[in-house]
């Protein structure tokens, strides 16, 4: 209802602010079929006008205008919606009705989204074929609210939060439909049976997401603003006092009051979307006459004279003849009276003024349409005396009288109890009211609405415009000092089990600190449900709701942030939104932000996924650098072995953790500029190979860096202007690449030689003496296939002999130093590589000493074998302090075993021909 809307403005006036609601929003049909004196004009409706029906929400012109990115209106802000299930039971009523009460209660809750589903042509009737195929569809149909809540905020700035929230609400709706259709598919599909819960439950939870974001929608509007026009607010009095212009300066300084109003409208507009287009399935007995089943046996009594028995009936048709003269009406008109009623304070509840008079009217009962008239603030325009034509006079000048009746009618026991609740919320009976109100939702509005009322009263009193009928109203009422704290604390103390078990739901919980301001019981309170098990749709709200505080500048709790939008990530993660994750992770600090962006591409194996993740991660300014370089150390690192001497000398295969290792260099050479970060990581993971005597997989490794890594590396640098060398991190990580494929080499050129050395062709066997002719030819032929098999092997024998002699001594006679030793000593310290550089070094120049020790053995080459050792013991390479004693017996005893096989040629200890 709307208490300074009709009493602030002329009916001209308001007439225009109902056009203007209604180009914003669409036009619904009306609730009831008008009188015939209606006018028709009257017959369309905006499809919530809620300045216009609210006791209280009148004074929103008063702050309104104060608005400079947007009108505040609170019919414009707040959208449409629906309720849960659990909440459309209206509340029953007393009495002995003769009239079927669940009956009518399920034909006015028919369908809580009965104003906001879409049943037309245009709907997608094969998805909703599609999802009832599924069990449960619900979490199906709900899935792309998350990629359209990233679109969304994508496509609003920051100066268009507020835009941004209206079309979150927005896009609830639309998902809140397309499930009721689903629902009511399946019902219709298999009466009586119960399917989809969890669909319902996800609709439940979307359709209270829709409202709380219209709610966060229409109180920041006004906080914000507010914040913005503190400094240049002021109180300017009127040449001439009024009710309504004391009133609208009260809503114009007073944010409590406001924002109070403000929650006042959102409650009836949820109310608003139960009641919905389908009043016109309510019948009532009496059409355009009050009570004219009694009028007409009233008439037949008088007109036939009977003897008979009677039953007792009103003799008098004035509105208080029931009550006066304590007599009942005719039983239709009874159960008229009781489901008008019931259904006017739903109207009520609605906001719905208006449409309440309207029914009145058409039910013959216009005494008690006037009756809902008389809250509106009064003023006259003529008594500033600023214009010459007479202005029509607003509101009600008699309010004081009015509201006294009103109280004293709520306090009346013969009364219905819902015609009680009706007078109780027009008067602030806060006793009489809740009664009635059976859900969270009521029972809010009740205390919102009394408190504004009360405020009102006493503003109004305390301006010296208060009649004197007001001393009749209960000095509790007159006197009571309302808080937003006061009224959730009333709530905890409720006698009605349903709305303290409602307190408890999580939205329930978000709305009441939303409406409080209360941030920080917020945040506290979703610490809180981190900690178990969260619907997702809740966790995306959450989410979304810390980012439009942030885009407000409002400072919230920085861990408790961290751990939300933490937690909507990993749910993406979880949820294969592969799309989603790069801007939610850019909300975090930069070290977090790198750290949990690089625990996401851990999981992603995909070539063309992982370069589509790498590219959504630069459009949201995350450093990729840092990432893919965390990437690789965090699979790197993840093998817990210690980098420790080997025995074996075979390699042992290639594990499934050994093959995510070699793919995750693929990150570093996506970028161009990360060639040098790519040899780095590369050659830490090859060194964990090589100890491993792993050489297959140091070999997938080392050809995951691309050829021109290095010249690549030479380029950028010289590009950048600089003719100094390489820093020296990089020019260390080049060499040992280069130390690395020359070690590699030389065992890919000895495994090819040992293949080779030990499958010489077979020489044809001998035929036995008594063969034949023929099989002696072929023999021949043989013999001949066989020399020159023979001669080709020997000949590739010593092409790969000289080639792996050639590569071993790369290895172990390697320029500069030596295998595995940096030459710039300027580089920063590094200890692990260093430890692992000196532990490969003893393991690996030894078995390469043996190694070729192997090929010059077989190849007889024994003299060249014995100045291995010449090499092995020059102080120029030093190898020999890489052997330790075991190895360096062991080599010993092989330089012996040639000195005695050149001995036995003839030759001296070191192959030399002895001259007598």
């Amino acid at each position: 209802m709307d208490w300074a809307q009709n009493v602030l403005s002329s009916p001209v006036v308001r007439e225009t602010e109902v056009t203007r609601a209604a180009r914003r929003k669409s036009r619904k049909k009306v609730a009831f079929p008008l009188a015939q004196d209606d006018s028709p004009s009257a017959s369309v409706t905006p499809a919530r006008p809620l300045l216009h029906h609210t006791p209280g929400s009148l004074f929103k012109p008063i702050f309104t205008h104060r608005s400079g990115l947007r009108n505040p209106d609170v019919s414009a802000i707040l959208g449409t919606g629906s309720r849960s299930p659990r909440y459309i039971q209206a509340p029953s009523p007393v009495g002995n009705l003769s009239m079927n009460d669940s009956d009518w209660t399920n034909s006015l809750y028919h369908s809580p989204l009965s104003g906001l589903v879409d049943t037309s042509s245009t709907e997608d009737v094969n998805l909703s074929a599609l999802m009832l195929k599924e069990e449960d569809p619900g979490e199906a149909a709900a899935v792309s609210l998350f990629p359209e809540f990233l679109q969304s905020y994508l496509r609003h700035s920051s100066s268009a939060v507020f835009d941004l929230i209206e079309e979150y609400e927005a896009i609830c709706q639309d998902k809140v439909g397309t499930l009721q259709r689903l629902v009511q598919r399946s019902r219709q599909a298999t009466p009586g049976q119960q399917k989809f819960s969890k669909t319902s439950s996800v609709r439940w939870l979307l359709q209270q997401e829709m409202v709380t974001w219209r709610l966060v929608t229409s109180l920041y509007r006004d906080r914000n603003q507010t914040a913005l026009d503190n400094d240049i607010m002021m109180d300017v009095a009127t040449t001439c006092e009024s009710e309504q212009a004391v009133v609208k300066r009260l809503f114009q300084r007073h944010a409590v009051v406001r924002q109070s109003q403000l929650v006042v409208d959102w409650l009836e507009s949820i109310a608003k979307d139960e009641v919905g287009d389908f009043s016109d399935n309510i019948e009532f007995h009496s059409k355009s006459v009050c009570w004219e089943n009694t009028l007409h046996t009233l008439k037949q009594r008088r007109s036939v004279s009977s003897t008979g028995f009677n039953r007792p009936l009103v003799t008098e048709l004035d509105p208080d003849a029931p009550i006066r003269q304590k007599r009942p009406l005719a039983d239709l008109d009874r159960e008229d009276d009781a489901r008008l009623l019931k259904y006017l304070f739903a109207l009520v509840r609605a906001g719905m003024m208006d449409e309440a008079q309207r029914l009145c009217k058409r039910c013959g009962q216009s005494w008690r349409a006037a009756t809902l008239e008389g809250w509106k603030l009064y003023h006259d325009p003529n008594n500033n005396g600023g214009g010459m034509e007479l202005q029509p006079v607003e509101g009600n000048p008699q309010r004081g009288v009015w509201k006294v009746c009103c109280w004293r009618m709520a306090e009346e026991d013969q009364f219905n109890r819902y015609e009680r609740a009706i007078y109780a919320a027009l008067s602030g009976n806060l006793k009489r009211l809740l009664p009635v109100c059976e859900s969270w939702e009521d029972s809010v509005w009740a205390y919102f609405r009394v408190m504004v009322d009360t405020m009102v009263e006493q503003e109004v009193r305390s301006s010296g415009l208060g009649s004197e009928e007001l001393e009749e109203l209960p000095r509790e009422y007159l006197e009571a000092s309302w808080t937003l704290e006061k009224v959730f604390e009333e709530l905890l103390a409720t006698d009605s089990k349903r709305v303290l078990e409602e307190t408890k739901e999580y939205y329930h919980i978000i709305q009441k600190f939303v409406v409080l301001g209360d941030l920080d019981a917020l945040m506290a309170e979703f610490s809180d449900w981190l900690g178990g098990a969260l619907p997702a749709h809740l966790l995306r709200f959450m989410t979304h709701l810390l980012l439009f505080y942030r885009s407000l500048g409002i400072q919230l709790k920085e861990e408790v942030s961290m751990d939300i939008l933490k937690a909507y990530i990993q749910l993406l993660i979880d949820k294969r939104h592969t799309d989603l994750i790069a801007f939610y992770v850019s909300h975090l600090p930069p070290d977090m932000a790198v750290a949990q962006y690089a625990h996401f591409l851990e999981s992603v194996t995909e070539t063309e996924q992982r370069k589509r993740c790498l590219e959504l991660a630069r459009e949201a300014g995350l450093e990729v650098a840092a990432v893919t370089k965390m990437v690789v150390e965090n699979i790197r690192e993840r093998d817990t072995e210690d980098f420790a001497h080997h025995d074996a000398l075979l390699d042992i295969g290639t594990t499934e953790e050994d093959r995510r290792k070699i793919d995750v260099i693929d990150w570093l050479v996506f970028d161009l500029f990360q060639r040098a970060e790519a040899l780095k990581q590369s050659n830490a993971i090859m060194r964990k190979f090589l100890v491993s005597k792993k050489h297959d997989a140091a070999m997938e490794a080392f050809a995951k860096v691309p050829e021109d890594s290095m010249r690549e590396i030479y380029r950028q640098w010289e590009e950048q202007g600089m003719d100094t060398p390489l820093p020296a991190e990089d020019d260390n990580a080049i060499r040992e690449h280069l130390c690395i494929r020359a070690y590699l080499e030389a065992h890919e050129t000895f495994s090819e030689w040992f293949g080779h050395m030990n499958s010489p062709p077979q020489k044809p066997s001998v035929p036995a003496q008594a063969a034949k002719f023929t099989e002696k030819v072929a023999h021949r032929m043989k013999e001949e296939e066989y020399k020159l098999d023979y001669n080709s092997w020997k000949g590739r024998l010593e092409d790969l002999t000289e080639d792996v002699k050639e590569r071993i001594y790369n290895v172990l006679l390697f320029v500069d130093g030596g295998w595995m030793v940096d030459v710039r000593e300027d580089a920063e310290e590094d200890p692990e590589r260093s430890h692992q550089m000196a532990l490969l070094r003893q393991q690996c120049l030894p078995m390469m000493t043996f190694l070729l020790q192997t090929v010059l053995h077989s190849t007889e080459q024994h003299q060249e074998s014995l100045r291995v050792a010449d090499i092995i013991a020059s102080e120029q390479h030093q190898l020999y302090q890489v052997f330790s004693k075991e190895e360096l017996r062991k080599f010993l005893q092989k330089v012996r075993e040639s000195s005695l096989l050149l001995l036995d040629k003839g030759l001296d200890p070191l192959g030399y021909e002895i001259h007598p």
